[in-house]
């Protein structure tokens, strides 16, 4: 049986713990073969991004051009600059992947900007995709708002990035106060909401959440899991994740 693919195009992590590594530790978990075309090289750990070096942006699309070919996922992380953005966004425009997921990286958890010229620069790219995943800050800044404080004001941001894209937003609420962790999905252009949540795993913010979130998402959809319940799945996945690299002490994620 052929094994369905995935395409993550995002940058590299040398500690393991987030872009284009946890995604593909997650695709391989999930039984899904991943593909990578890398935007951008960083030297980070569970503290913090050290350094930064953008990859060439013909050589960012060149990868996309031939790694997209026979994918049934693809996956955006870390575009690290508006001129990668711009160019991923115009190739992927050519591709019309399918099951597109945009995680909207602007910063990392510690802080670090991860995409120079802000996420005003994402805004056309997610035209194509079928969900965008962002959390509380990442969705403030796509629509240029405050950071939503309650769940109510999570789902009138998911509802206008999914009327905006007439696709999907999964905005995540981890750093919300509660019991629980709640994400909320808005599809169907904005008609449907649907509220994921999980019991609050504490002990400190674990390093590549999102990545793994994202990847989760883009893998069930590359096997032709349906998208509200291939972000239940990978809601469920992540926070397994989260336990595992709690109880690992690794500072990270751990699919």
């Amino acid at each position: 049986m052929t094994r369905p693919i995935a395409l993550t195009i995002a940058g590299s992590d040398s500690s393991g713990g987030a872009g284009v590594a946890a995604d593909l530790k997650t695709f391989a978990a999930l039984g899904v073969w991943g593909r990578l075309a890398i935007t951008a090289v960083t030297a980070q750990d569970s503290a913090g991004v050290h350094a930064v070096e953008p990859v060439s942006v013909g050589v960012v699309v060149r990868q996309i051009e031939v790694a997209a070919a026979g994918a049934s996922a693809l996956k955006v992380g870390m575009l690290a600059n508006a001129m990668i953005a711009r160019s991923v966004g115009d190739a992927l425009g050519r591709i019309q992947p399918r099951n597109l997921v945009v995680d909207p990286v602007v910063r990392s958890s510690s802080g670090a900007i991860l995409l120079e010229g802000g996420a005003d620069v994402l805004l056309p790219m997610l035209g194509l995709a079928a969900v965008v995943t962002p959390n509380l800050a990442e969705a403030a800044a796509l629509l240029g708002v405050a950071p939503a404080a309650t769940r109510d004001e999570m789902a009138e941001q998911a509802t206008a990035l999914a009327r905006r894209t007439q696709g999907a937003a999964l905005v995540t609420g981890g750093h919300l106060d509660g019991d629980t962790a709640a994400d909320v999905l808005v599809s169907d252009g904005g008609d449907r909401v649907t509220w994921l949540e999980a019991p609050r795993i504490e002990g400190g913010d674990l390093h590549g959440t999102g990545c793994v979130l994202s990847a989760a998402i883009a893998a069930e959809l590359a096997k032709g899991v349906g998208l509200v319940a291939a972000c239940r799945h990978a809601k469920s996945f992540t926070s397994a994740a989260i336990e595992r690299g709690m109880a690992a002490g690794l500072g990270s994620v751990s699919p």
